[in-house]
């Protein structure tokens, strides 16, 4: 079952369940941050959920220091490009800490550092292969595509429904598209307040892997961000994903931090990396 987006306090949202085994502070109301904390600790405690993820604005950051928090990746001037939003953990048991990626955490050091010497030349689109807004009536085929890329997934992509829901709060969805068939698809969850984006959810096909699609769709929904007034774009990627983290890399966004085992996509809890770039 996919974990529950619901109301906390009087005006912030969170994500909690089984399937992350965690609570996730997507949107924190300022005024009641004390508040937040208490509820999330007491929450956190109840279902036994072994980290409490946040997304924190500067100016809040020090209270959830002063609660066990640690910070784990920063995007300065990610509010309207004033104030920084901090990602910040508490890991309530040690086993989330066991066992994490060794491995990819080195290999990611190494690509970091490559990044920064080597060229790269932009790849060219297919002209059988085109970005195309998504709408209403992509909801169900969308779904199908999420469910045969992933076998897991944080948020429930794989219900139409849920899909159509979101459209209808403001996330927008592109698409690689070919003969009228979908290859790849992301998203951009735009928040107005911040006028932030989060580029997210991308996902291609296995037989059309390898063709630079989240390139393009990254090209073009950056293009879109920025005629709609967007300042701050970022990503959640996996740090097991060699080739979104270079697809990041490449559009020249900055490496911010590591989520240690955050998010159960395809399967089990990963760790997750941080990019943004401002327009």
């Amino acid at each position: 079952m996919p974990d529950k987006i619901e109301k906390i306090g009087r005006n912030s949202w969170i994500q909690h369940g089984e399937l992350n085994q965690r609570i996730y502070l997507m949107k924190l109301d300022r005024e009641e941050a004390v508040e937040v904390i208490s509820l999330m600790n007491n929450l956190a405690r109840s279902k036994k959920y072994s980290k409490i993820f946040c997304k924190v604005p500067g100016n809040k950051a020090p209270l959830f220091t002063a609660n066990g928090f640690i910070p784990e990746a920063q995007i300065p001037g990610f509010f309207r490009g004033e104030d920084s939003m901090f990602f910040m953990s508490k890991f309530l048991s040690s086993d989330r800490l066991l066992h994490i990626e060794t491995k990819e955490l080195e290999e990611l050091s190494k690509l970091l550092d490559r990044n920064k010497t080597q060229s790269w030349d932009p790849p060219e689109k297919s002209e059988k292969a085109s970005v195309r807004k998504l709408n209403e009536n992509d909801c169900e085929t969308m779904a199908g595509l999420y469910k045969k890329v992933f076998q897991s997934y944080p948020f429930p992509i794989f219900d139409p429904a849920y899909i159509l829901k979101t459209m209808k709060s403001g996330v927008q969805y592109f698409a690689i598209e070919s003969n009228n068939k979908l290859l790849a698809l992301a998203s951009a969850e735009v928040d107005a307040y911040s006028q932030s984006a989060e580029m997210t959810d991308f996902a291609t096909l296995q037989q059309h892997r390898g063709k630079n699609y989240a390139y393009f769709l990254l090209e073009a929904m950056q293009t879109h961000m920025k005629s709609e007034g967007i300042k701050t774009l970022y990503t959640i990627a996996r740090l097991r994903s060699v080739g979104m983290n270079l697809t990041f890399l490449r559009m020249n966004y900055q490496f911010a931090g590591t989520l240690l085992k955050n998010t159960n996509i395809s399967g089990e809890i990963e760790s997750m990396n941080i990019y943004y770039k401002q327009l």
